[in-house]
């Protein structure tokens, strides 16, 4: 029987700086009759990611989340209802329309996935964007060899883990913060590489010049903030720093951050380059076929952070800036 209504997570004022609770809202919306070519999706996991943050905020020219209406981001759905001649009940589907419990689609912006034996929500995290973004990153941005020095920063999440394997598979030297020693020691165990827990240290600089005494060629930054300015220091000679994320901005809101040592770049003769991964569609076969034998081979593994419940999604949401999650972090409906 096809459900009535569908609860979804509105938001209801902009966040001034960290999203809080009441940012948030949980109202029910009806489920409408089926037009033709028309699927009913019920979520079964979404995404909750960094990024979503910026969209919270209103800006001229930016895809902004809207007032009074539903939070969107990638989810993982199956199709309980169809009048498509493309998409079978019974479908999993990849889509965007997160923050609720069903949607309607009319099969725009769908794509439809096979398990082929891993778990579906695996193509929220390590065979969807974020493992997506860290392969696109270290290998075509970042233009990784073998045998380099690699820092990477957020160490444990959902990109930086993928980042960490990624370049343990070229032979690399792998240096990873984290905040938290539990996330530590899954690196170490997991991941095979050096680990520190930037929360403990004296300094971010300190541990780096301690673990990569000679420097480093990459830096995969996913932060910004201290952590970039202490990668600065530690940079060889033409090193590259790959410009993921910016988490650290996020607590500032529209203050600016200044790196009072940005003249290395010059000295080091240092190259920065930022990037989206949506600009690299292209390359998204190769990523699934190179990223689904390797997982096949046992040469990655991952973890996620599961939140029950789509009322606790919000929560789950502001555990992302208070380091709460180990690897990918998702609600489950």
């Amino acid at each position: 029987m096809q459900p009535v209504v569908s609860r979804e997570v509105h938001l209801k004022s902009r966040p001034e700086y960290l999203p809080v609770l009441e940012n948030f809202e949980i109202v029910e919306t009806p489920i409408p009759a089926l037009d033709e070519q028309q699927v009913l999706i019920r979520n079964l996991f979404f995404s909750v990611d960094p990024y979503m943050r910026g969209r919270m905020v209103e800006r001229a020219g930016a895809n902004s989340f809207q007032l009074g209406k539903p939070m969107e981001g990638a989810c993982i759905g199956v199709v309980l209802k169809s009048r498509s001649t493309d998409i079978k009940v019974g479908d999993y589907v990849l889509g965007e329309k997160s923050w609720r419990d069903y949607y309607i689609s009319a099969g725009t912006g769908l794509t439809k996935i096979e398990p082929n034996g891993n778990p579906v929500q695996a193509y929220l995290g390590v065979l969807g964007m974020p493992g997506f973004t860290a392969y696109l990153g270290l290998y075509k941005v970042g233009q990784l060899h073998e045998g380099e020095t690699v820092f990477v920063s957020a160490a444990a999440g959902a990109v930086g883990n993928v980042v960490c394997q990624l370049a343990k598979l070229k032979g690399c030297k792998v240096i990873g913060s984290a905040g938290s020693d539990e996330k530590v020691r899954w690196l170490r165990e997991h991941g095979g590489i050096e680990a520190f827990n930037y929360r403990k240290v004296e300094s971010i600089r300190g541990a780096l010049q301690q673990l990569c005494p000679a420097g480093i060629d990459l830096y995969f930054d996913n932060v910004g903030g201290p952590h970039l300015e202490a990668a600065l220091e530690c940079m060889k000679t033409h090193g590259r720093i790959v410009l993921c994320g910016m988490m650290s901005k996020m607590e500032q809101g529209n203050r600016p951050f200044a790196l009072p040592n940005l003249n290395l770049a010059v000295r080091q003769r240092l190259t920065l380059t930022g990037f989206r991964a949506s600009d690299h569609l292209d390359l998204y076969a190769k990523f699934s076929s190179d990223m689904s034998g390797w997982i096949e081979e046992g040469k990655i593994v991952w973890t996620e952070t599961i939140v029950n419940g789509l009322e606790n999604a919000p929560a789950a949401f502001l555990g992302l800036f208070k380091g709460e999650n180990l690897g990918k972090m998702l609600v489950r409906l």
